[in-house]
């Protein structure tokens, strides 16, 4: 089946779909930063690089289905909260614009589970009413990735629509009985490298992209632990190299007054971010995906912002299995 995609970032949603089957056909990411990692490991691809505001339906090419995550900083509770107010969160009408004159069989949104809170509530109704009147029966649910092959915790809320002739309706697959951890995916690997100056890649190493950025810790990440053992799941992986959780060789940190942590006397030196590449692998990326960059952060942000490539196979083997299988 093919698809096409929009606000593509690194991949992580489309190489889950790939893995289940699909081909993303056309792709559209509007950070250029992205574009070199994107086309090395979707070449047969077409990368469109414009915004999704200047885009047509006639742009695109007949798919089967549209996948894409809008722009999640409006609805993210560590962002500003402004939701549809935002406008990275009008994006989301953007997307309905073009799924309602398109009409692929199906679709996939993902957002951060910030969209659910109570301050959200009218601008999600307004969103999931405008999905339906695209002509789409609905299916949402806040899911857990840690629940489907991935070694994190990350909520995200995923809204999946078929088109309302086929007469089916998405019912999201079970938990997997196996919840992964930190042992699981990145125990195996050598020591990382530390960024070069001003944090900019080391380019060449024997491990792609292991490396991690340094610099000092902000008060506000030193407010709660940042370590998890290697026998829990990891904490949310972020898109920035600054708020990266920290190697599990560093013991938890200490709490020594209100909002205030900090590293065990002694064991400094085992406090370092995990590396870009640690990260892609919490995130479920295959080893030889490579993400392309001079400045560490923009790996970060690339892995950070993408859909767990497990997480999204799940997703998109029980769609393939309903549309194409049965």
């Amino acid at each position: 089946m093919k698809i096409a995609s929009f606000f593509s970032g690194g991949g992580g949603l489309d190489k889950g779909f790939e893995k289940a089957g699909f081909h993303t056909l056309w792709a559209n990411e509007y950070d250029r930063t992205i574009w070199d990692t994107f086309q090395t490991n979707f070449p047969n691809t077409i990368l469109d690089k414009r915004s999704i505001t200047a885009i047509s339906s006639g742009d695109i090419p007949d798919v089967d289905g549209i996948i894409g995550g809008p722009p999640c900083q409006s609805w993210s509770a560590a962002g500003s909260q402004r939701g549809i107010d935002d406008k990275r969160g009008k994006l989301f009408f953007d997307y309905i614009r073009i799924l309602k004159t398109k009409q692929p069989k199906f679709f996939l949104a993902e957002n951060v589970a910030g969209i659910l809170q109570p301050k959200h509530v009218l601008a999600f109704a307004n969103i999931i009413q405008a999905f339906q009147e695209a002509g789409y029966t609905l299916s949402y649910k806040l899911l857990n990735a840690n629940n489907y092959d991935v070694p994190q915790d990350r909520l995200r809320v995923i809204i999946i629509g078929y088109r309302c002739d086929l007469g089916k309706k998405f019912e999201f697959p079970a938990s997997q009985n196996y919840k992964p951890v930190l042992k699981d995916a990145i125990s195996d690997l050598p020591l990382a490298t530390p960024a070069k100056e001003a944090n900019k890649t080391n380019e060449v190493l024997e491990t792609l992209n292991h490396e991690y950025m340094t610099g000092g810790f902000s008060t506000i990440f030193m407010s709660r632990n940042r370590v998890r053992a290697w026998h829990e799941p990891s904490f949310t992986i972020q898109a920035s190299g600054r708020h990266a959780p920290l190697h599990p060789q560093a013991p938890k940190m200490e709490l020594v007054g209100q909002d205030k942590r900090i590293f065990v006397a002694g064991k400094e030196d085992l406090y370092r971010r995990l590396s870009v590449r640690e990260c892609a692998r919490i995130q479920t990326f295959p080893d030889d995906f490579i993400f392309k960059y001079q400045n560490i952060n923009d790996g970060y942000k690339m892995v950070g912002n993408a859909v767990p490539v497990n997480f999204a196979y799940h997703l998109a083997k029980k769609i393939y299995d309903d549309l194409v299988v049965n």
